[in-house]
């Protein structure tokens, strides 16, 4: 049986759950994974026992996330293109929405890095950089990260995404996968071998971008040796429909703004954090990491999902549709209550095994138990959202995003700060997943009485 074939019976024949699973263990896998090499560079400088130090590394997260933005708004909008052209059997479209995605994500992210340099100094101080020697540390992490290492951080990521729409998990996860335990095995060698004591930040800097260019040379190497079988083009287009890149955005415009809104909050946790010390930055910096990893898994299991969702909606497999939505929303709250319940009961060791005894450890098990509590509320939120993208309800998608980071929880922070300076801000996360999951679940409901109540099968 030749890939198309295959890809096409995983789309329309294999048992939903198999083919969830087919599509999305993988995608899970790869971003526990990049979770694991992201908490690498947390644990080893950790063991230089600075709080200033770690505290850099937080600060510097939402300007290196931002990257994830620019990817999903072409990975996610190419994909959900690529997928429903698929689903019509148009493979000429579905080439040419890979191509606009894979270019229009490097102009874009080239823009990005040019702002990020040149303004790097006010950049860093609004995400929280302004004590002198975390802004010091800060300010080399991000040249390395993201001024030498961006590009090729959001190409790996959007060359998975695009994978994806294919049915292609294994070779999206395998480019990421690889480029997260060379981070981890470069992370020491940098850190405490090659460069003198003092530049462990810089060093952890330099293992990231060097492997995330590696990743993405083994996307591309993956991508040409299936080339004769894939409908993906990655040449330079010489023209492109305007409503086909209208529908692209459309779909990647909600990931966009959520991963983007995710950092404006984070840049606004830590800002407010600030005002309490250097221990409950670095605290909630580590805490943040440990709480990704619920978001990450239920992350993965939806962009796995989400070409299988957009193909059967684009074939009109309503049935299909419907309970692949069904068992991936179950998939994703039993893994959001998993986690939930280890960050409550296994606070101090998960903590406790980046930070050394004394006030960040203390503050950051508070902050992980607060956190912890939006896990089963937002995974829940996800998949709701990657269905909407996937159905091209971009409208509903939007909302949803703009919701739960932006619109909610900000406000909530600056008003639960006013009640609790330290404990309240991070209170204001959990609040919103919970608002958000509710309004989600509100529209879904919406959208299946309104478009699906004649379909007999539903």
């Amino acid at each position: 049986m030749n890939t198309d074939r295959r890809e096409t019976k995983l789309f329309e024949q294999e048992p939903v759950p198999v083919a969830i699973a087919h599509l999305a263990l993988p995608t899970i896998v790869g971003q526990i994974i990049l979770v694991i090499y992201n908490m690498a560079d947390t644990f080893f400088i950790g063991l230089t026992g600075s709080d200033a130090k770690l505290a850099s590394v937080a600060v510097c997260l939402p300007a290196f996330m931002f990257l994830s933005a620019i990817a999903n708004l072409f990975g996610v909008g190419g994909a959900g293109e690529s997928a429903r052209s698929l689903g019509r059997s148009n493979k000429k479209d579905a080439g040419e929405a890979c191509a606009f995605s894979f270019w229009g994500c490097a102009l874009a992210t080239l823009v990005y890095i040019a702002l990020a340099m040149v303004l790097r100094h006010p950049f860093l101080n609004i995400l929280g950089g302004g004590d002198p020697e975390v802004h010091r540390y800060a300010t080399g992490y991000l040249i390395i990260t993201v001024g030498l290492g961006g590009l090729g951080t959001s190409m790996n990521m959007v060359t998975a995404h695009l994978f994806r729409s294919e049915g292609r998990s294994m070779d999206a996860s395998i480019g990421i996968v690889c480029g997260s335990v060379l981070n981890i095995l470069l992370d020491p060698l940098f850190m405490f071998v090659l460069l003198p004591p003092g530049k462990e930040v810089l060093g952890a800097g330099i293992a990231t971008a060097l492997s995330n260019w590696i990743a993405f040379a083994v996307m591309i190497v993956l991508q040409y040796r299936r080339r004769a079988h894939s409908v993906l083009s990655f040449r330079l287009p010489a023209h492109t429909d305007r409503d086909m890149v209208k529908r692209i955005f459309g779909t990647g415009l909600p990931a966009c703004i959520m991963t983007l809104f995710e950092n404006i909050s984070y840049a606004c946790l830590d800002r407010l954090m600030m005002a309490n010390g250097t221990a409950a930055q670095a605290g909630l910096g580590v805490a943040k990491k440990i709480n990704m990893l619920a978001h990450a898994t239920v992350r993965g299991l939806t962009q796995g999902v989400l070409p299988l969702l957009a193909y059967n909606h684009a074939s009109k497999n309503f049935r299909r549709m419907k309970q692949a939505i069904r068992d991936t929303v179950l998939i994703a709250l039993a893994i959001g209550l998993g986690c939930m319940a280890a960050c409550l009961f296994a606070a101090r060791p998960l903590v406790g095994f980046f930070v050394k005894p004394g006030e960040s450890l203390t503050l950051g098990m508070r902050f992980l138990r607060i956190l912890c509590i939006g896990a089963p509320f937002s995974a829940v939120a996800y998949t709701f959202i990657s269905f909407f993208q996937a159905v091209g309800r971009w409208q509903s998608a939007f909302v949803l995003a703009v919701l739960r980071k932006g619109f909610l929880d900000i406000p909530l922070m600056f008003l639960f700060c006013l009640v609790n300076p330290l404990t309240g801000i991070v209170a204001a996360t959990p609040t919103a997943d919970l608002v958000c999951c509710m309004t989600a679940f509100f529209l879904y409901q919406l959208y299946h009485h309104r478009n699906l109540r004649e379909t007999a099968s539903m």
